[in-house]
């Protein structure tokens, strides 16, 4: 059975896939993570966290998956040396100069390819291995059939993970750069995205300025940039039949209810698909 991966925002959400079911949680510390809009844990509160989810016989993965410039090294270095001996289970990475650099500094440390690597071949899982990766998290973008191939066409010891609930970025697999230009160098690829493709936008004519025009779509709502919000649940068999190891939700900004019945509803319905 794969793995269910849940997002642990918080030591309250942590607990509550925990209590609902996940086999894994994925959480930020105070810096280099993707969601700088979650709480995210200390480093006191990091090694509690480790210490409760391990006692329930469950794993904890640490997201450091931001794109580093070269003056944030240094800080980057004195956060990993401060995680010695935390237990974390595993590191995800999206930046191949952090990986390198946990290797230097935590050689023991399992890594995970985030998403935001873009991977979508099995030439591409095959490299990241090479330069010591575990797992690798697919691109959003991949259908059944290609991570059927990708998993018959890499060794068995690679772990795959891919998304299975929650958000989807207008960009490729994420790199997307409106809220740069938008919200005033907001980097969505550094941690601080303030998700202009899920605003309401107007359209004018340039020769008509005062009659604005709504963009609308369904009545379900707009999606002028941003897609619907992934929900893989009618498909878990599939997700099951390709050969994955980890089914991940997305929502380490979203609250702890959400973290309780989307893991609790995933659970319940993976359990089923298996019996």
């Amino acid at each position: 059975m794969p793995e269910l991966l849940s997002p642990a925002g918080n030591f309250e959400k942590l607990k509550a896939a925990l209590l609902y079911g996940a086999d894994a949680v994925y959480c930020a510390g105070q810096m280099f993570g993707m969601r700088s809009a979650a709480d995210n844990f200390t480093n006191d509160e990091l090694r509690e966290a480790v210490e409760y989810t391990h006692a329930r016989g469950k794993k904890l993965y640490l997201t450091v998956n931001t794109m580093p410039r070269g003056y944030e090294y240094p800080q980057l270095r004195r956060y990993l040396e401060s995680l010695r001996g935390s237990g974390i289970d595993a590191m995800i990475v999206a930046d191949m100069g952090v990986m390198d650099t946990i290797k230097e500094i935590l050689p023991h440390m399992e890594i995970h390819v985030s998403t935001q690597a873009s991977a979508v071949s099995s030439a591409a899982v095959k490299a990241y291995a090479r330069l010591g990766a575990k797992r690798v998290v697919l691109a959003r973008e991949l259908t059944f059939d290609e991570i059927r191939q990708i998993r018959a066409e890499i060794p068995a010891d690679i772990e795959l993970e891919a998304f299975i609930h929650g958000s989807m970025c207008v960009s490729y697999s994420g790199r997307c750069l409106l809220a740069n230009v938008m919200t005033d160098g907001r980097d969505g690829n550094r941690g601080t995205c303030s998700q202009p493709c899920r605003w309401n936008y107007t359209i004018y004519e340039e020769k008509r300025p005062h009659f604005p025009i709504p963009v609308e779509q369904t009545e379900l709502g707009t999606f002028f940039m941003s897609s619907r919000d992934m929900c893989m649940i009618d498909h878990l068999k599939d997700l099951c039949d390709v050969g994955l190891d980890s089914l991940k939700i997305e929502g380490r900004a979203k609250s702890a209810y959400y973290a309780a019945i989307v893991t609790g509803a995933y659970r319940h319905c993976l359990d089923a698909v298996v019996e």
